[in-house]
């Protein structure tokens, strides 16, 4: 299936996506870092645009779209900003269905945070979806159930043409593992420490993780430990001698980033790009549950098929 990505950010749902089989033939963004991340891990066309306001459609329409899939920027419903979605990126979710609607690929893949659910502009977005004729499923997936070592609630999305609503419930509840999987699950011994400094958003919460569990969420800011650090009574040591942050490269691995992904440009710029990204594995998640459940269409078609020609 040909796929391509909007609000692509570096990359993490195209790559999933490609890992569970589907050809990615182009992708959409406009945030010159994330573009050049991009260009230097995938080889097919990434185009600098705005898609707040586009009237054209044919720059999607040129490759013949089967799935569109996106993370429209989510600052405006997200715990870490202000949550106030009429702050302006909200209305890239709405212009995220208004593309869809113009384009009408057969599916499409909306991804945000789980904050999302509780805003008016999802209830435009999915209005707008059901009336160019798509039947949603929606779910908040835990990262650490679907194969990523990190405790990300992020919502999805999905969006089929002429199907009932609640399609792919089963594919997502089913293939969910029955334990959270921790950065050693994941790793290994590949983090040479056993205890590390996640910065919190308030020393109301604690600032030291063990590896032997799953990550926090990885955020867009990675800072050291601040001197005179008061020890959170949740910490999970005493001593913090040996606790570091994690760097650069582990929080991209944790994010489920291959270790061969390049990642260019200045710190704070990949460090951002990082924790926006969506977790590859996460998507990858999504994208076998659409295939399995494209397979299973596949084999009842065949079988009804089979059925009528003996008939």
């Amino acid at each position: 299936m040909r796929v391509i990505d909007l609000f692509a950010g570096c990359g993490g749902l195209s790559l999933g996506f490609q890992q569970a089989g589907f050809d990615i033939v182009a992708a959409f963004e406009n945030w010159q870092p994330a573009i050049d991340v991009y260009q230097a891990n995938f080889k097919h066309t990434i185009h600098n645009i705005d898609l707040s306001n586009v009237s054209d459609c044919s720059i999607f329409t040129q490759y013949e779209p089967d799935i569109m899939i996106g993370g429209p920027p989510c600052q405006d419903f997200s715990s870490a900003g202000k949550r106030n979605e009429n702050n302006g990126r909200g209305d890239l979710t709405i212009s995220f269905a208004k593309i869809i609607g113009k384009v009408r690929p057969r599916w499409f893949v909306m991804e945000n945070v789980d904050r999302i659910i509780a805003t008016e502009k999802l209830k435009i977005a999915k209005r707008l979806f059901y009336e160019v004729g798509y039947g949603l499923t929606e779910a908040v997936l835990n990262a650490s159930f679907c194969g990523v070592p990190q405790i990300r609630k992020r919502f999805f999305l999905v969006g089929l043409l002429d199907a009932e609503d609640h399609f792919l419930e089963y594919e997502l509840n089913k293939r969910q593992s029955k334990i959270p999987m921790t950065v050693y699950d994941y790793l290994g011994n590949r983090i040479d420490t056993e205890f590390y400094y996640r910065h919190p958003r308030s020393y109301a919460r604690r600032g030291i993780f063990s590896i032997h569990e799953p990550s926090p969420t990885i955020r867009g800011v990675n800072r050291p430990i601040p001197k005179g650090y008061k020890k959170h009574k949740g910490d999970l040591v005493d001593d913090l001698s040996n606790v570091r942050p994690l760097t650069t490269k582990e929080r991209s691995l944790i994010q489920t980033f291959p270790e061969n992904f390049e990642w260019i440009g200045c710190k704070t710029e990949q460090e951002q790009l990082i924790g926006n990204a969506v977790p590859v594995n996460l998507a990858k998640f999504v994208g076998d549950c659409i295939e399995n459940y494209l397979k299973t269409e596949r084999h009842t078609h065949s079988v009804n098929t089979k059925v009528m020609l003996f008939c």
